[in-house]
């Protein structure tokens, strides 16, 4: 198959399942095209099958907000038109999804016909997709997608339950490359942050509100108190500088560490003992997942999607949103108890397993052939 892919090229995590994707499909064989305004960042070296296609969106003084939607459009009616693709494939519903409907009826117009896949993540959905501003063309996107998918059940659930949703949604999980996210030896490095032995907890994200960081760094001021240990925030965001603030406030500075935005999280998941996540809105929790294929036990929030990969008592620990004391008394205990620790570990990993790329891949590509079937019968 020739397979069009739109995304946001970002860290977040619609920008990293898409990339992923992107070039597991190509080395199954199938030619990909990236089209987005930059190169992802997850795709930082050659790869056969796998292409890029830049959305130039050009500033006029005509236009006080450059019209990125059209823009992306043309651009994907063009790298359509000249590459022959199959399927596209938008990840996130705005603008992708109306960007693509407008692309195909572009296309349509030339005699070509082309379906488009639309991929649920979350905020498109619970945050941006339920704004007065954006709804009516979320739903009229997603209604009028020849396929769609949501990450999680749950998110499955909120879409279908904000939007008059005409189309079955069908759910297929976010994934993790064990390639590259598995547990290795990185003693010298957890030296050279933790030189005296201390535990190591871990928070990845992009740094918005909705990630509660603030309650992370509130229980690890708990949890400092009773175990020597050091927080390695990774990310950047809006709520950074805020976060960073809050730390001074708490004198907690000499203990937590923020790295911005890292292309290896792999190798700083790998000298991890805990992975936090307090988030009060999260589809599915992809940074969870990649921590858990690191052998990282989770202790995180109930919140929307979490609540399938990591399962209380087997994986982690699952909290309501907001309670710091008990996310930092599970973790209290679960650093205490060695034995516990290696056995969440181990359960960690062969959970983050039922999420393998190989496993979500022909998931994905059953799903493409499915949609282009029936469209050619339409």
């Amino acid at each position: 198959m020739k397979i069009g892919i739109i995304c946001y090229p970002t860290f977040g995590g619609s920008g990293v399942l898409a990339t992923e994707l992107g070039m597991g499909m190509g080395e199954l064989g199938h030619r990909v095209h990236f089209i987005t305004y930059q190169q992802p960042v997850r795709f930082n070296a050659f790869q056969e099958n796998v292409y890029f296609h830049e959305v130039a969106a050009e500033e006029y003084p005509l236009f006080e907000y450059t019209p990125y939607e059209t823009a992306l459009a043309s651009k994907i009616a063009d790298v359509a038109f000249h590459e022959g693709l199959d399927i596209l494939h938008v990840h996130y519903a705005i603008p992708h999804a109306t960007a693509a409907f407008l692309a195909q009826a572009i296309l349509k117009s030339k005699g070509i016909e082309i379906p488009f896949i639309t991929t649920l993540h979350g905020t498109d959905i619970t945050l941006t997709g339920v704004d007065k501003s954006y709804a009516p063309v979320v739903e009229f996107g997603i209604n009028n997608s020849n396929g769609v998918t949501a990450v999680s059940a749950d998110l499955k659930r909120q879409t279908l339950e904000y939007f008059d949703i005409k189309k079955d949604i069908k759910v297929i999980y976010n994934f993790v490359n064990f390639d590259r996210f598995k547990r290795t030896n990185k003693e010298h490095f957890k030296k050279a942050i933790a030189p005296n032995g201390e535990k190591i907890l871990i928070h990845v994200s992009n740094f918005r509100k909705v990630k509660r960081i603030q309650d992370i760094i509130c229980a690890f001021g708990i949890i400092k108190k009773e175990i020597p240990s050091k927080l390695l925030l990774i990310g950047d965001g809006p709520d950074r500088i805020r976060m960073e603030e809050l730390c001074r406030s708490l004198d907690l500075c000499e203990d937590i560490r923020f790295l911005g935005n890292q292309n290896a999280i792999e190798e700083l998941l790998a000298i991890a003992d805990v992975f936090l996540l307090a988030s009060e809105k999260e589809s599915f929790g992809l940074a969870a997942l990649e921590a858990m294929a690191c052998e990282v036990p989770v202790i995180s929030t109930d919140a929307g999607g979490i609540p399938e990969i990591n399962i209380d008592g087997q994986t982690g620990f699952v909290h309501s949103i907001g309670d710091i004391q008990a996310m930092a008394s599970s973790t209290i205990k679960l650093l205490k108890d060695e034995q516990l620790l290696q056995k969440l570990k181990k359960q960690a990993r062969l959970q983050a397993e039922r999420f393998s790329l190989p496993v979500i891949l022909q998931e994905y590509e059953s799903y493409y052939q499915q949609v282009i079937a029936e469209f050619a019968e339409k």
